[in-house]
């Protein structure tokens, strides 16, 4: 069986790293982007990705675009994208705008092994 992949988008390095570190403890290699400037470039150098973890917030963009951006992409229309970031007030935006999941920053590290296998089994994560 091929490993695992996933592609992280966030601005924020640590959160970047720390989410890189907790997708190898469970055997996913993981491509971390700070910018969605960057995005174009990792979906076509890079094989296709197992899920999407993206944040909401952006120098100058959103989330909430970006999201709509990737579904249009017909070689990611199986690929989860779930949104990772503190606004779990906005849960309901998130859903409406086609996010496959939601994860709260911080992550849950005890948590975090069952939610990713189940996200990677394409069921519904909705947890902060």
């Amino acid at each position: 069986m091929a490993a695992k992949t996933a592609l992280i988008i966030d601005d924020n390095q640590s959160n970047l790293n720390v989410l890189q570190m907790m997708l190898a403890k469970n055997g996913v290699q993981a491509l971390g982007i700070p910018s969605p400037h960057q995005l174009a470039a990792a979906l076509d150098d890079h094989p296709p990705f197992d899920v999407i973890f993206l944040d909401l917030e952006f120098p100058n963009y959103s989330g909430f675009e970006l999201v709509g951006q990737l579904k249009a992409r017909g070689d990611l229309e199986s690929t989860p994208i779930i949104a990772y970031s503190v606004h779990n007030s906005e849960l309901r935006e998130i859903q409406d705008a086609g996010f496959d999941g939601f994860l709260g920053k911080p992550l849950q590290p005890h948590q975090f092994a069952d939610q990713l296998a189940r996200i990677l089994r394409h069921e519904s994560v909705w947890e902060f």
